[in-house]
């Protein structure tokens, strides 16, 4: 089951369909794609590649069970990504705990954000490891009493200086 590639949107059609609204969507792309009908044009190869898609997405949608659990591992996906952001903020910013260890920020809620120092290391070793180009690292921190979260961003190179 592909999580990075929504089943529904490759067979054009929306979770809320019923599974003869599914399998129409799917006999009309592998009718439009199948390489039987695409010989050898010069469309065939991404014509291919459609139809093994959509082949693939109505494997695991055309069974109740299989699409069950697909729909449970994409809302599961869909709450991670969609945490309510209260503000970003800069380690700089946030005070040092020396009893818990960790950087500390306080929540409007009364409670608090923290993040330890092996978590900044941890985050700031894997974005230098993926090359990856921005000159800040992040991490998203939730607040320990409520709902909210912070993302807490500090410069890759100042960082790391900071821990050498």
């Amino acid at each position: 089951m592909s999580a990075e590639k929504d089943l529904y949107a490759v067979l054009g059609a929306s979770p809320s369909d019923s599974v003869q609204r599914l399998r129409q969507r799917y006999q009309q792309l592998a009718l439009q794609y199948h390489p039987d009908r695409l010989g050898g044009s010069s469309e065939a190869d991404s014509g291919v590649k459609k139809f093994l898609e959509a082949d693939a997405a109505w494997r695991v949608l055309s069974d109740q069970n299989t699409r069950r659990e697909y729909d449970l591992q994409r809302r599961a996906q869909e709450l991670k990504q969609d945490w309510p952001v209260d503000s970003t903020v800069c380690l700089e910013d946030m005070t040092w705990d020396e009893d818990e260890c960790v950087y500390a920020y306080g929540c409007r809620c009364g409670g608090g954000f923290g993040i330890s120092e092996e978590e900044v290391e941890e985050e700031t070793q894997r974005r230098q490891q993926e090359e990856e180009q921005e000159a800040e690292g992040g991490v998203m921190v939730c607040c320990d009493t409520c709902s909210l979260s912070v993302c807490v961003t500090w410069s890759l190179h100042r960082k790391t200086q900071m821990l050498k």
